[in-house]
């Protein structure tokens, strides 16, 4: 089993990825539902919940049903960090999460996510003032390193793990990287392999398939995996990675019913969770996901995209049903 503080994961957990507008609480409960053992709220702005900001706060809703989970802030400033997990604390998550990864430039201009990677004395700060100010296990998300040139991860893991944080997730890219190339594990497995860390390391980057996920189990030996892009519109890949590793066999690809049920699930619990109205506006975003590698789709994801009611979409879901029914995607 692995262990985070006081939580207990299974022998190899399967992490969803903290992503911006995609996190949200009816997409992590459709993950949770399809095998995710451990999962994050989007990234919160530690200066938005100082602020009360609504958007911020929103971000702070977690249900029981899908514990264990984490709520993932960040920030570049020691006593702005520590005040916000104090917030955070208010809602009793499992665990706080702080992003020093995110590569956007909206976020790295304020010195926060990975723009902190270019001050490692700067990130042990603000992460101690997150450990000092909680009592929730603290964990941390991050990259390689700002730039090829630059690549501290090593450091950075020793000196996390000695001001008290509990796990440490590496997406194998540099910052310059964004999302482009391909990740190198190869540090990821170093760090892990590293005899003064004894923190759990999760692996990030690229993990879209079953069998690339037992590969990279197995090749860099690391303590569980995040995966983020690949679940987007396909939160089936927990369980068929999970089944992958106990039989060496891929499970059948989930038809159009079993995507229409998804989408539908999604649309339903995001109503429930803030009205009518914002509720479909946000779902709109997955639907060319959930159905993408249907033939001639096009009319009916514009109609789903368009409608206001939710009862229309799910209309246009049920003429997907009729109309695709049984048809085999690759």
């Amino acid at each position: 089993m692995v262990r985070i503080g006081n939580i207990q994961l299974p022998e190899f957990p399967l992490l969803l990825a903290p992503m911006e507008d995609v996190s949200d609480p009816p997409f992590r409960r459709l993950c949770k539902t399809h095998g995710a053992d451990l999962m994050f709220s989007e990234f919160i702005s530690s200066e938005g919940l100082i602020r009360d900001a609504i958007k911020s706060r929103q971000k702070l809703d977690i249900f029981d049903y899908e514990r264990p989970v984490g709520i993932q802030i960040f920030g570049g400033d020691e006593e702005a960090m520590a005040m916000s997990a104090r917030i955070v604390e208010t809602v009793n998550p499992d665990l706080v999460d702080i992003n020093f990864g995110c590569p956007v430039k909206k976020v790295v201009c304020k010195g926060a996510g990975a723009g902190v990677l270019k001050d490692v004395g700067l990130m042990v700060r603000l992460t101690k003032a997150v450990v000092n100010s909680t009592s929730l296990p603290v964990t941390v998300k991050t990259r390689l390193g700002w730039d090829e040139t630059s690549i501290n991860i090593d450091e950075v893991a020793e000196r996390l793990q000695d001001v008290g944080i509990k796990a440490l997730t590496i997406h194998g890219r540099t910052r310059a990287q964004m999302y482009k190339g391909e990740a190198d594990w190869s540090h990821i497995a170093r760090v892990k392999n590293n005899p003064r860390i004894n923190i759990p390391i999760f692996g990030n980057g690229d993990i879209d398939t079953p069998e690339k996920a037992l590969d990279y189990k197995n090749r860099y030996g690391i303590d569980g995996i995040m995966v983020g892009r690949a679940a987007i519109g396909y939160p089936w890949i927990f369980n068929e990675i999970k089944h992958y590793f106990k039989t060496g066999t891929c499970l059948p690809a989930p038809t159009v019913e079993d995507r229409v049920e998804a989408a539908r699930n999604h649309l339903k619990w995001a109503v429930e969770w803030k009205g009518e109205r914002v509720g479909v506006f946000e779902t709109r975003r997955h639907y060319a996901n959930y159905f993408k590698g249907i033939p001639n789709f096009k009319e009916y994801r514009q109609r789903m995209v368009t409608h206001d009611a939710a009862a229309d979409v799910y209309s246009v879901m049920d003429e997907v049903l009729e109309k695709f029914a049984g048809y085999k995607i690759a």
